[in-house]
């Protein structure tokens, strides 16, 4: 017998697509036509990798393909991906994603950890060298494609270290001087990346009102990461770990807050746990971006507390229960 699709899950999908547009605008802006390829590979792979799982188990494709959550993890992979990398790590990134943080645990609904950053976290760990290769100013149409689907050495004139790594690897000059000779530095945060975390905090918003998401998750994660950052801040010398704005509109902060831990299926369901979800996330966050071996670390930062996440929920019903 084959389940029907969730209109409801279909209809959230669509919404969480459209929330993404400002986000994907801004980084088609900042990284020209390699996010097209990213998305293009993404999205094919994503499909193609659902509709073989649901053939090897007799079940419909339109069952499964039709409520957009395969797309969704496509979508978001493509945007947390560096631009340029080889064709393969996109299609490998996505196939782990959606073949085994979906699809092995049963299906949509019944993952434990987030699709997207099991992908994610799979290619980092396998391929460090092309996960953080980030390039520059971005090229043509004719040099993206080459450089993604025949390689060039071209990308060594691209690329550049981003905001997190100069940061992390500063020995010597203080915040205003990183700020002034740094290219990954902007106005706040990192170059580009504070226009795209803007516009990813205007798609989060737009769930909000209409009601996809609450907001505890993010209020949870944004106010961790907020507070932690503004402990460990000890002004501009040259030790310094970044202020607060400076980590909120660097990295991947927005998209995290807004699109990654509110996924309701690897995260808690009451109010309070997705509060404490999203304050751990931020923590953790944190700790990765100024002590750990990776700029970000949203991907690890999910993962985590996605194990978590039934704890969190025991805890917030045991609170409900005695507040009654």
């Amino acid at each position: 017998m084959t389940a029907k699709p969730d209109p409801r899950l279909r209809t959230s999908m669509g919404l969480v697509l459209l929330a993404c547009v400002p986000g994907l605008l801004a980084l088609f802006w900042l990284h020209g036509w390699s996010l097209l390829l990213n998305l293009l590979l993404c999205a094919s792979a994503a499909l193609l990798c659902e509709g073989l799982v649901l053939t090897l188990r007799a079940q419909q494709w339109s069952t499964a393909l039709n409520d957009g959550s395969a797309l969704v993890t496509a979508v978001l992979l493509a945007a947390a991906l560096p631009p340029l990398t080889p064709w393969w790590l996109p299609v490998i990134a996505t196939s782990v994603a959606i073949g085994i943080g979906k699809q092995a645990f049963g299906g949509v609904g019944r993952n434990l950890f987030n699709p997207a950053m099991v992908g994610y976290a799979f290619v980092l760990l396998s391929f460090p060298l092309q996960m953080n290769h980030w390039p520059g100013p971005a090229p043509g149409l004719l040099d993206s494609l080459q450089q993604v689907f025949i390689g060039s050495d071209q990308i060594d004139a691209w690329a550049r270290p981003t905001l997190l790594d100069g940061l992390r690897h500063n020995r010597s000059l203080t915040i205003d001087e990183l700020f002034a000779s740094h290219p990954g530095f902007g106005s706040i945060g990192g170059r580009g990346s504070e226009w795209v975390n803007l516009a990813f905090l205007l798609g989060g918003l737009f769930l909000l009102q209409r009601k996809v998401i609450s907001w505890h998750a993010p209020a949870g994660l944004l106010a961790g990461l907020f507070l932690f950052s503004l402990l460990g801040w000890n002004g501009s010398g040259s030790d310094s770990n970044g202020s607060p704005l400076l980590h909120l509109f660097s990295g991947s902060t927005m998209m995290a807050a807004f699109f990654i831990a509110t996924e309701p299926v690897t995260g808690p369901r009451q109010e309070w746990a997705k509060l404490g979800f999203g304050l751990g996330a931020g923590l953790l966050i944190y700790l990765i971006r100024t002590w750990g071996s990776y700029p970000d670390g949203t991907a690890f930062a999910i993962l985590l507390m996605n194990l978590t996440a039934p704890s969190l929920e025991r805890l917030a019903l045991q609170r409900q229960r005695v507040a009654r």
